[in-house]
């Protein structure tokens, strides 16, 4: 059959727009490009940065998932085993240990926890905070800080002027043990405790959190939430339904400092108290077992009401100057930070107590001749008052004397001055101006708006705060803080604990200013981590940044990089766990209430047990099981013991009277203060 055959066209001339090449042709040569791509041909695809990004966020996913199965997938007793693999055996958690030895749960335990560590949540807010409704505002996983930060912020601050909520803002207390097991998703703060607790029979009918709003001064939380209250009711309820066993009560940090306010509040008449009479302490409380009391307050809190920072935040503005100061995306951190914190009357509750008489003056401190090695003990090995003075760590001495006394002093020549050559300028009758260096700070309100650069200078130009002064200089910069904040706590030292003016309740929370109830029976131990540099006293400067709305910061240039040298970024350390130097959590149980004073006219007993921290040795071991920091000596199973042993009947005897590693019984002989 013949084939057909297309007949050839005849050629034509081709026009000039007939020379162009056609779709066809351009699909023709994008697969003969491809061809030759996948060929190895010279033209290959390019690489974009979008690509390695992919890429990168890809395998950073593919890892994740992949490790979180392996975990799943993995038997529970593996990490264990790991651990012991690298550091040997790990010793029995305490509840297991006492569990062995036949222990079992007795007291009713009440937990008081501190500023910060128990979580808030939302009741009512503004249209910002829609769908947040009963969802965590502090604590948790923190997501509305980033999401929506001023938002969060307008939320968390307080009444500047009342120091209560806000129109149209109600933010309350978690209840429960859920309010402070852990601050933040594994981070533990009471949950160690709880666990080992549970081992030997605890649960919630004996064992209570007495959650509250910390950011309220401590006679308002009665008032608004009748806080103090619930804790008098749930105290007695456990009391009658545990056979009369007497309560061991709990406090932590700032807690420690409630509770002081709730024991005077509770034998009070009303309307102001709870109306217990006499004698509720001494038939419902077997113990006070204070974990890191800051029962002197602390110099921290000064930093943090005069610039908003502290030792970690100070360094973090050195090293990115400017950056927490600028208005950055609209969010001017510091000021937010101190905008909110100042109207936080809990905050008040920890400035320093006593003055010169405890914290030292211009030329003396109680910590005179302490040095920081910078090294840190392994092991928690125990001194008593008995043992030779060369073994205290204050019997080293620097080699310049360091005069803790100055709280705050402008530049490192005066922290370092003769007394003598120190030239103050008063400050308190300097008069404050309109003008402030950046006009853009009135958007974010602090007092120091209203300051002027007039009284900004008088300030620097005072040179040097002692603990007496440091109260002058907060009512000269903050005004309206101070007000709210003298209407709840004083300050002082009482000269006569029976004046009238002392059942005010602003000094139920001022153990100078106060009696410990008439309860001979009961027990006072105050428990608390040593070993770890503690803020004390700083070194400021005159900040000159533009961009900044807070006119002093911490001079961070002022270091010394001798070991033994206790100046750091700014920072004069002490012996500590941190946060509360050891002489703010030692002194009220070495000295002032130590037998029968005129503090403690009962005589209750009183004991000081210090916990050397010691560091994890891995990251397997989390936050260790030895550590004094503040809120990881919470996992502490030496303290841990020690409370649970108590909770089971025993005693000071029981667990050893005092243990101590650092000087505070020194340093509380060199305080004259009238027993």
């Amino acid at each position: 059959m013949p084939l057909i055959q297309r007949k050839k066209p005849t050629e034509k001339p081709s026009s000039p727009a007939e020379d162009l090449p056609d779709d066809d042709d351009d699909d023709s040569q994008k697969k003969s490009h491809r061809k030759k791509s996948n060929n190895g041909g010279a033209d290959k695809a390019k690489w974009s940065c979008v690509d390695s990004c992919c890429w990168f966020i890809g395998c950073v996913c593919v890892t994740w998932w992949f490790l979180l199965f392996l975990y799943n997938a993995m038997p529970a007793s593996f990490p264990q085993y790991v651990t012991e693999a690298i550091t040997g055996p790990l010793p029995d958690p305490p509840g297991v240990k006492l569990k062995k030895e036949g222990l079992v749960a007795k007291h009713p335990v009440v937990f008081i926890p501190g500023i910060v560590t128990g979580g808030l949540e939302l009741w009512e807010g503004k249209h910002c905070a829609d769908g947040l409704f009963r969802k965590r505002l502090w604590g948790g996983t923190f997501g509305e800080v980033y999401k929506r930060p001023l938002c969060w912020v307008e939320h968390m601050s307080l009444d500047n002027e009342t120091g209560m909520d806000p129109a149209g803002i109600r933010i309350r207390a978690v209840s429960g043990l859920v309010a402070a097991d852990y601050f933040a998703p594994g981070y533990f703060v009471w949950a160690v405790l709880i666990a080992n607790l549970a081992h030997i029979g605890y649960e919630e009918k004996n064992m209570y959190m007495a959650a509250y709003d910390w950011r309220l001064s401590f006679q308002n939380t009665e008032v608004r939430d009748q806080t103090l209250s619930r804790m008098k009711s749930n105290i007695e309820l456990m009391v009658s339904t545990n056979g009369g066993k007497k309560a061991v009560i709990v406090p932590h940090s700032m807690g420690v400092l409630y509770f002081l306010h709730f024991m005077k509040w509770v034998e009070a008449p009303a309307p102001m108290g709870g109306g217990g009479g006499p004698d509720w302490c001494a038939k419902h409380i077997k113990a006070v077992m204070n974990i890191g009391g800051p029962f002197l307050g602390v110099p921290k809190a000064v930093a943090g009401l005069f610039s908003a920072e502290a030792k970690d935040v100070a360094v973090a503005r050195a090293i990115a100057p400017g950056f927490l100061d600028t208005d950055i995306f609209r969010l001017q951190t510091l000021q937010h930070v101190m905008r909110m914190t100042r109207t936080w009357d809990s905050t008040m509750s920890m400035i320093p107590k006593g003055g010169d008489t405890i914290w030292g003056g211009l030329d003396w401190s109680p910590e005179e001749g302490y040095t920081c090695t910078g090294k840190k003990q392994k092991s928690n090995g125990t001194t008593t008052r008995g043992e030779e003075d060369g073994e205290s760590l204050i019997s080293k001495k620097t080699k310049k004397p360091v005069n803790y006394g100055r709280i705050i002093s402008f530049g490192k020549d005066v922290a370092e001055a003769p007394p003598s050559e120190i030239k103050n300028i008063d400050f308190r009758g300097a008069v404050k101006g309109q003008s402030i260096p950046n006009n853009t700070c009135r958007d974010v309100w602090t007092e120091y708006h209203d300051m002027g650069i007039g009284g900004i200078k008088a300030i620097a130009e005072y040179k040097v705060y002692t603990a007496d002064a440091v109260i002058d200089l907060l009512h000269y910069v903050a005004p309206k803080m101070m007000a709210r904040g003298s209407a709840h706590f004083s300050y002082g030292i009482a000269d006569d604990l029976d004046d009238p003016k002392y059942q005010h309740p602003r000094h139920w929370s001022n153990p100078l200013e106060t009696k410990l109830p008439n309860s001979p029976e009961m027990e006072i131990y105050s428990l608390y981590g040593v070993g770890i540099p503690t803020e004390r006293s700083y070194i400021y400067k005159l900040n000159q940044s533009p961009d900044s709305c807070i006119p002093f910061q911490i001079f961070t240039s002022a270091h010394e990089e001798d070991e033994d040298s206790c100046l750091k970024a700014g920072v004069y350390n002490v012996d500590g766990d941190e946060t509360v130097p050891v002489l703010s959590a030692g002194f009220m149980c070495a000295k002032a209430w130590r037998g029968k004073t005129r503090f403690n006219p009962s005589g209750i007993k009183t004991y000081v047990r210090e916990y050397n921290h010691s560091p994890p040795a891995n990251l397997l071991e989390g936050r260790g099981t030895q550590s004094g920091a503040h809120v990881d000596i919470m996992g502490n199973f030496a303290l841990i013991e020690d409370i649970m042993r108590v909770a089971t009947g025993g005693n000071g005897s029981d667990i050893g009277l005092d243990q101590v590693h650092s000087g505070i019984f020194e340093w509380s002989e060199r305080i004259d203060l009238k027993l």
